[in-house]
């Protein structure tokens, strides 16, 4: 095959997950919905910086070195968990308080804050390097040229900030957001239990591991 047909047969497998609901859709989707859309879009951007720090990590063969050191992947497994758990206390906390929903900016924190929570939240996730892993190791050749070497980081980027882009514009048109402000309280405790579930999860995954 090609070096055109692996990038495009990567970035494929890629975009399916990516767009398969999980952590990283719930956190971008909410941002979008409750604060703005250029905070949406900022979380997106925090997903594709996510998506490269993983393809690069695969890239480097990261997986051998958790497979070699089974306690450091339970480790990582359990310290996401906990991270997505933490998220999901603040969104339940947060779900009984008012909000005015604006595309204003409020000066330039609130976009900073928003690219740094998808992308902690992106990378809480160990088990998505071993899908990287998994793709990368089935349709990369022995020998990875450099022109894929360079491509692949771009182009995941391409694609997990392409795919969450779209959310958040698709999230923070009016119709949701007035949908969203109706009912604040029961979508964010539906979100935040969707995320702790998610959390525990993962956090029991890496106990049952050891």
């Amino acid at each position: 095959m090609s070096s055109a047909g692996i990038f495009i047969s990567i970035m494929a497998a890629l975009a399916v997950g990516a767009m398969s609901p999980g952590p990283s859709f719930v956190v971008v989707s909410r941002i979008a919905i409750s604060r703005s859309r250029l905070d949406g879009l900022a979380a997106a951007l925090g997903m594709g910086v996510g998506g490269v720090v993983f393809a690069v990590l695969a890239l480097a063969g990261l997986t051998a070195l958790l497979s070699q050191f089974e306690w450091l992947y339970i480790l990582l497994k359990v310290a996401g968990g906990a991270y997505l758990v933490y998220i999901a206390v603040n969104i339940w906390r947060s779900a009984g308080q008012p909000l005015e929903v604006s595309d204003a900016v409020n000066g330039n924190r609130a976009p900073r804050l928003s690219f740094t929570t998808a992308l902690l939240t992106q990378l809480s996730n160990p088990k998505t390097i071993i899908v990287y892993a998994s793709i990368f190791a089935a349709l990369l050749p022995r020998t990875v040229p450099l022109s894929l070497i360079v491509a692949l980081p771009i182009g995941v980027f391409v694609v997990e900030a392409g795919w969450y882009s779209i959310v958040a514009f698709a999230f923070s048109a009016r119709h949701p957001r007035r949908l969203y402000l109706a009912a604040k309280s029961w979508i964010d405790r539906t979100a935040g239990a969707v995320m702790a579930g998610l959390g525990l999860r993962l956090i029991l995954a890496g106990v049952s591991d050891r």
